[in-house]
């Protein structure tokens, strides 16, 4: 098949793609995601799928990103914060919707994929690709194709502990998965929030940012405090797996100040004396899920 449907399932939208051979996309659509229900879920993406195949003329191989992964274990969804999903067979269920095989990968992995395939780290042997939005997470790409690893967990770099905590990173946040001082405490949207608020004003995210560009010296602060800690956790991965390059991805990757700060603040913490890792912005936007998830059928 030279169609290739990819699908994103977020928790509050899903979005189809219909890719040519080319990497050209020839169908998009966006749908309200049916979050609580998910045998409407399983629907919706049916209904999708059809509804391209239809227009098109041309029926295609399906992947799909997903928040979580599939348990070794069970087959099962775990760890996603659609939590509905949770437990689930979803792959199983959409082949039976869909009479076709399905791929599924993480959203995180899927982004990785698209930006190592035809994005920022496209001519990359190894490239990680980063997501900084409501939670932070990751994933790794070698040679083209996604590194699960063996417990299907590679490039999960968001509940690692935060390197080298000290000062302002203390007393170490709380994190949903039970721990304390996550990297995901730190990096995600309502983390940046949250730290500018422990320094005396509640503001979200987009607005520390905007204040912070038109001087505001306390949103500047907070930043320069998120840009210290990005570093410090982005060392941590340079220093296990080497990428070519790391792409940032998520509402927290359109801070342009982050690409000329992070990659000055990081060699202090790389154990290397030359540090040739490339930090750079997607090319693909927030469409990284949905076009990596139809790049799943490029490989066996």
């Amino acid at each position: 098949m030279s169609l290739r449907i990819g699908v994103d399932l977020g928790g509050t939208k899903i979005e189809l793609a219909a890719l040519g051979a080319d990497g050209a996309v020839r169908w998009r659509r966006r749908v309200a995601s049916p979050s609580t229900d998910y045998a409407a879920i399983v629907d919706a993406i049916g209904t999708l799928v059809d509804d391209a195949e239809a227009e098109l003329g041309e029926r295609g191989t399906v992947g799909v990103a997903t928040p979580g992964a599939a348990s070794l274990a069970t087959g099962r969804m775990k760890n996603a914060n659609s939590t509905v999903l949770n437990g689930r067979a979803l792959r199983e269920d959409l082949e039976a919707r869909l009479q076709r095989p399905v791929r599924i990968a993480n959203d995180a992995n899927c982004f990785a994929l698209s930006e190592a395939r035809d994005g920022a780290a496209r001519d990359a042997e190894a490239a990680f690709g980063v997501i900084l939005g409501t939670g932070v997470g990751g994933g790794l790409v070698v040679h083209g194709r996604i590194v699960a690893g063996a417990n299907s967990i590679a490039g999960e770099w968001g509940h690692n502990p935060l390197p080298l905590p000290a000062g302002d990173d203390l007393p170490l946040p709380a994190c949903y998965c039970g721990r304390r001082g996550c990297i995901e405490t730190y990096l995600s949207g309502p983390a940046l929030a949250a730290d500018h608020s422990r320094h005396g004003e509640n503001l979200d995210a987009q607005a520390i940012v905007a204040r912070a560009k038109a001087g505001d010296a306390s949103s500047r602060a907070t930043l320069e405090r998120y840009e210290e800690r990005l570093a410090r956790a982005l060392a941590s991965v340079v220093n296990v797996i080497d990428p070519d390059v790391v792409v940032l991805g998520g509402g927290l990757s359109n801070i342009r100040s982050l690409y000329e700060h992070v990659p000055r603040l990081w060699t202090r913490y790389i154990f290397s004396d030359d540090v040739r890792t490339r930090l750079l912005p997607p090319v693909h936007g927030d469409s990284g899920g949905v076009r990596g998830a139809a790049w799943l059928w490029e490989h066996p």
